[in-house]
């Protein structure tokens, strides 16, 4: 029994909607449905990885800049006060 409702009242309910709806359309909506949890599931596993390749070229923009401002106190004449 699960939440009051019998094994039986179950099968009749399943007996119900296959007739309504027929194995063919039910057949696609599974397969429609398991190519949207799967879609889900790879973009939820693809997010990770685009934040890594935001994080590392933010990095790299780093070293970049800094590396731009050596060199440009560098190049500058030295004064004397």
């Amino acid at each position: 029994m699960l939440g009051g409702i019998s094994l039986w009242q179950l099968a009749i309910l399943l007996v119900i909607v296959v007739l309504l709806f027929g194995t063919k359309k039910l057949r696609n909506l599974g397969g429609d449905l398991g190519g949207a949890v799967k879609g889900f599931k790879k973009a939820m596993n693809d997010e990770p990885k685009e934040e890594e390749k935001k994080i590392e070229a933010d990095a790299d923009f780093a070293e970049t800049d800094s590396a731009a401002a050596k060199e440009q106190s560098k190049d500058e004449p030295k004064t004397d006060k």
